[in-house]
């Protein structure tokens, strides 16, 4: 298995898990000086978050928000460590509202794990 190959192996793994709101497996592709960067917050690049626990409370965000959250629609990419990985994101949040947005994730790989997330998000208005 090439290094690509194995990229998108770990973004196909990376979704199932997402979709079966499985936050160890989700956590078992990222190393432990991983950083995440969530689409929302007060700064130019929303909410950034470093160190394994420090992601995984992050991430622990998205199943509380949207409890029922799903990503469909994958396309992934990868490029020299660099993956892509776009979707649309499915979901009702404890209020009750529907969710329906497209987005898209950028990661950096290293030795086959996850250092770094960053999520993006269309604006629906």
């Amino acid at each position: 298995m090439t290094n690509r190959d194995g990229m998108i192996s770990a973004l196909d793994g990376l979704a199932d898990a997402f979709n079966a709101h499985d936050i160890d497996k989700i956590m078992s592709y990222f190393d432990d000086d991983c950083s995440l960067d969530m689409p929302r917050g007060p700064q130019p690049h929303g909410s950034r978050y470093t160190g394994r626990d420090d992601v995984r409370r992050g991430l622990l965000t998205r199943f509380a928000s949207t409890p029922d959250v799903h990503y469909g629609d994958l396309e992934h990419f990868v490029d020299g460590n660099t993956g892509m990985s776009k979707w649309l994101l499915t979901g009702t949040t404890p209020a009750g509202e529907k969710i329906e947005v497209r987005g898209c994730d950028f990661y950096t790989f290293r030795d086959g794990k996850i250092i770094r997330k960053d999520s993006y998000w269309k604006i629906v208005a």
